[in-house]
């Protein structure tokens, strides 16, 4: 059985045991946290409208950190304009602990 969330803007396919990398949560490493059922599938597909009622899937937050640097770099040619920015986006690991129809 597997079911797709949305969390932080996205939408993810998760089985129960998968380990996902979501934008960040406010919750702290151990907590438990519960996201929106937009579409359960296995034998038979149950879709939403927009989220399947009394679906839900439960994680645990295993991680909060962040991602690698990037770097933003900006110039106009022969303008003498030129700007270096560095970026780390967040993001919370999350085991995906059940999947409840």
């Amino acid at each position: 059985m597997y079911a797709i969330i949305a969390t932080g803007g996205k939408q993810y396919r998760v089985s129960e045991g998968d380990i996902i990398y979501v934008e960040k949560l406010d919750n702290q490493v151990d907590d438990s946290v519960t996201f929106p059922v937009l579409m359960l599938g296995g034998e038979t597909i149950k879709a939403g409208n927009p989220l399947v009622e009394g679906a839900e899937v439960t994680g645990k937050v295993l991680k909060q950190g962040r991602g690698q640097k990037i770097i933003v770099y900006k110039y106009k040619s022969k303008k003498n304009y030129r700007r270096k920015q560095g970026h780390r986006q967040p993001f919370t690991q999350v085991e995906i602990t059940g999947i409840k129809a």
